[in-house]
């Protein structure tokens, strides 16, 4: 069977209750039927839900659902993994390895969380005060 390869873009609009105006948050979804080859790089969310071979960096967040799988260097604001992800974290503020999650890789984040049941392989570093995920401070 070939799947085909394409992506499929949707503009979510998030309301705010104060007086400042709504702000517009793209979301591209990667469907379950779908397979991408190539490089993710954006501002918005992505969302995969299918399979996809590549780099992924995102400056907001990146979720990979259950059943999906991303093969490739990730690096985004915040990391949701539910699927598979099968490379290294670069780097995020924050990252979420649910129970059906696997990562079989290294990953470097400020905050770390693991629900029981997921699987890991790889080093783990967290716990950094700034964007890059090192200590801040004197380090002579």
């Amino acid at each position: 069977m070939v799947r085909p390869k394409v992506s499929v873009s949707l503009r979510v609009s998030v309301v705010s209750m104060g007086a400042k105006p709504a702000r517009q948050v793209s979301e591209s979804i990667i469907a379950a039927d779908l397979t991408i080859e190539g490089k993710i790089h954006g501002t918005g969310h992505v969302r995969i839900a299918g399979q996809s071979k590549g780099d992924a960096k995102v400056e907001g967040d990146l979720t990979i659902e259950k059943g999906a799988k991303l093969t490739g260097g990730v690096r985004a604001a915040k990391i949701t993994i539910a699927g598979e992800l099968e490379g290294n974290v670069d780097f995020a503020q924050r990252v979420d390895l649910h129970d059906s999650g696997v990562l079989n890789g290294d990953l470097k984040a400020n905050q770390f969380t693991v629900a029981a049941g997921s699987r890991m392989r790889g080093s783990v570093e967290f716990g950094g005060d700034d964007k890059s995920g090192r200590k801040s401070g004197n380090d002579a």
